[in-house]
């Protein structure tokens, strides 16, 4: 499932769908084109449309974002610590997205958990110790890297087309982003006294991230993961069991796994911390994440003003559960003159079978502990989501990754020549391997 935080990043919407094995969202910031699409087809802004005559279309109410505040604060005044606060985390609502659905006895720790977060924004020792972490520890910043086979693959005939550029987090330490949030939120249980750190992973990626940071910081750690992604992603499973991490199956998926986390947590919250490694869960999960993934946005900004003097004109994400597409997109969110484009993964089809479209088809309900989109039934049961995705010029990108790599294959024709796009590679694909080599596609 994916978190409505995303969905209401843009100050206006509209969604739409068509049967077709890629569902995106994108946002389009150019002068009255600010109308948001999420599609099967092909990008959708304010002036065009799909191509398929079947595609159904609904309006999505105006919804109000800290980040339109944080644009009208920073054209009035400079931002004191208080309106940074309130731009950066606000009350955990995102129009009427986010929240705090919680039980009353997580409502105190949850409470407590957002003041350390506040204070740790503003504690020159915490960021630090953080900056030196991300530097020598995870491996940071990662390069912005001139895909030239790709942007040679999507000229035209007459030669011209886009320059496609890959943010690389598949190079941090443990092969994916995940890494980012994981040493801050470890350091902050730290400091918070606790002893153990419990997690939920889906493709084990953050399992491993969590993993690591928690053998670094002597905590006790415990991963709960589903059985159908501990068959798919054994490879990660062994590397946490290495990393000294205990590894609790739990019938179903990643959703079923984060149900149990949570539980493991509520149990003990005294010595126990638990730590979320995407943009969902209760306030302040969702702020707590963007805001230690935004390290991602910050360096491709420095990068682009480094390697071409201005600004990206495109950003490509996947979009999962969200963590790797704000941490990309945070920074841009006030920059109205580039566009931010998140592509989900479709599955079998989103009319025909199973997938991950949960911004395209997905309906509004809370779950663990916030209000988003979700795939659910007509009982309002959730749903399992299903994707798969492919890989490219020298570097094997993680199936997640390979969602917003495809979507180039529809972005570029579309774009002028020159356009600097920026494709965020989220994790590498090692533990994606025998999927590949096993798979019918």
């Amino acid at each position: 499932m994916a978190c409505g935080t995303i969905k209401t990043l843009f100050t206006s919407h509209k969604v739409c769908s068509a049967p077709c094995h890629w569902s995106t969202t994108a946002k389009t910031r150019r002068p009255g084109r600010d109308s948001v699409a999420i599609c099967g087809a092909r990008v959708v802004d304010g002036n065009t449309s799909t191509t398929n005559s079947t595609t159904t279309v609904k309006e999505v109410p105006l919804e109000t974002s800290p980040f339109t505040l944080s644009r009208s604060l920073t054209k009035s005044r400079t931002l004191t610590h208080h309106d940074q606060e309130r731009v950066l985390i606000g009350n955990g609502k995102f129009g009427r997205f986010g929240g705090k659905f919680v039980p009353e006895t997580l409502v105190a720790c949850l409470n407590d958990l957002e003041a350390e977060f506040r204070s740790v924004l503003h504690d020159t020792q915490f960021q630090v110790e953080l900056e030196t972490a991300l530097r020598d520890y995870v491996g940071r910043e990662t390069p912005l890297y001139l895909a030239e086979r790709l942007t040679e693959h999507y000229k035209s005939s007459s030669g011209e087309g886009p320059e496609i550029y890959l943010k690389r987090e598949d190079l941090t330490h443990g092969g994916a982003h995940k890494m980012n949030n994981a040493i801050a939120q470890a350091m902050i249980a730290r400091r918070m006294g606790r002893t153990s750190v419990v997690a939920a992973t889906g493709a084990g990626q953050h399992g491993v991230a969590t993993a690591a940071a928690c053998a670094k910081l002597s905590l006790e750690c415990t991963i709960f993961m589903g059985t159908k992604d501990t068959e798919k992603q054994s490879s990660n499973v062994l590397l946490m069991k290495l990393l000294g991490a205990q590894v609790i199956t739990v019938e179903g998926n990643f959703k079923d796994a984060s149900s149990e986390a949570m539980r493991n947590w509520a149990n003990n919250l005294e010595t126990s911390y638990y730590l979320p490694g995407t943009v969902v869960g209760p306030h302040p999960c969702p702020s707590m994440v963007r805001e230690f993934q935004s390290v991602i946005g910050k360096e491709t900004r420095k990068q682009a003003m480094e390697k071409w003097g201005r600004k990206p004109d495109v950003l490509v994400a996947c979009v999962g559960s969200g963590s790797n597409a704000l941490g990309l997109f945070h920074e841009f969110i006030g920059d109205e003159d580039v566009r931010l484009i998140g592509v989900e993964g479709a599955g079998t089809g989103l009319d025909s079978g199973p997938h991950s479209a949960t911004l395209a088809r997905g309906e509004v309900g809370v779950y663990h502990g916030a209000m988003s989109y979700l795939l659910q039934d007509n009982d309002g049961q959730i749903l399992g989501p299903h994707s798969i995705g492919v890989g490219l010029e020298g570097i094997f990108p993680a199936l997640e990754a390979s969602h917003a790599l495809a979507y180039l294959n529809k972005l570029c024709p579309t774009l002028l020549n020159g356009t600097k796009v920026v494709v965020n590679c989220s994790g590498r694909g090692d533990k994606d391997a025998a999927i590949v080599f096993n798979s019918s596609l």
